[in-house]
């Protein structure tokens, strides 16, 4: 659906390719009408690392892990394309988000930080967007990273 394209270039992104499996993992797996994608990290549109590495908490502010969080949502949607052919209209609903803030004990604001993911999925998507969330703190994540977070979209045959 182009319409999602044109919004996601109206936001500021082009949908990257999805990016390949880190490890022994699959980047998604379907079960009936629900894709379940793999968590995703903030890369940059050129797929080089992000500079969204550090702690919530100890010098990494809100502002940057909301940024991270919204290129985890942009990896999302590359995965969500990849698995259906590009075809956005075959996507129902998201479902699900599972936000995982790296952060120290005492910080306290990891929905605000994924916040950055779901209103980015609101923004492109609408209606379809909304969504049932997750937002913990996680003591380290992959490569230093700021936040990862997966998803679950119900999506038509």
């Amino acid at each position: 659906m182009t319409d999602i394209t044109a919004k996601l270039k109206e936001l500021g992104y082009t949908l990257p390719n999805a990016a390949a499996p880190a490890a022994n993992y699959v980047p998604f797996v379907q079960v009936g009408d629900l894709l379940h994608v793999s968590g995703q990290i903030p890369w940059t549109q050129d797929a080089e690392p992000a500079l969204y590495k550090g702690v919530l908490g100890a010098g990494t502010t809100i502002e940057q892990g909301q940024k991270a969080a919204e290129l985890c949502a942009i990896g999302l949607l590359a995965q969500l394309s990849a698995a259906i052919d590009g075809d956005f209209s075959r996507l129902v609903q998201v479902v699900k988000l599972g936000g995982f803030v790296n952060s120290t004990p005492d910080f306290v604001d990891q929905p605000a930080v994924i916040n950055g993911a779901s209103n980015l999925m609101v923004a492109a998507l609408g209606d379809k967007g909304r969504h049932a969330r997750t937002a913990v703190s996680a003591a380290s994540l992959p490569f230093g990273i700021a936040v990862e977070i997966d998803g679950i979209f119900q999506i038509k045959a």
